[in-house]
């Protein structure tokens, strides 16, 4: 049986999905991106900014679940730009210890939805 992960402390579903799925003792998050989940608004001041705000909701999708960055075994980091690159990898970098760091893809798309610049899900085991 599956459970369903939900919390007020990340943003709510812009369509038919769920935050997160527990099956057993792993964790499959829906895609972040960058909205702020007290205001409703985007945060797109920067891709520093837009990164660590999905990196923050992300958090907050784990918490409910029990879990922590330290529990991520796979990340996926889909961004609309390759040259902004670097500064994502440098505000994703330091939510994770690097030694214990998970496995990763980074894509490239053509758009990405609400148009923002990232969006990133998570596969996390207890």
């Amino acid at each position: 049986m599956k459970e369903i992960i939900t919390t007020t402390k990340a943003p709510q579903p812009i369509g038919p999905y769920n935050q997160a799925i527990l099956k057993g003792d792993t964790l499959y998050t829906s895609g972040q991106i960058a909205i702020n989940p007290e205001s409703g608004e985007l945060v797109l001041d920067s891709v520093e900014l837009e990164t660590k705000q999905v990196m923050e909701n992300m958090k907050q999708v784990l918490a409910a679940a029990n879990m922590t960055f330290e529990n991520v075994v796979k990340t996926s980091i889909f961004i609309s730009d390759m040259n902004n690159f670097s500064k994502i990898n440098e505000v994703y970098g330091q939510y994770f210890n690097e030694d214990t760091a998970p496995a990763r893809e980074t894509v490239e798309v053509a758009n990405l939805p609400k148009f923002v610049n990232v969006e990133i899900s998570m596969i996390a085991i207890r």
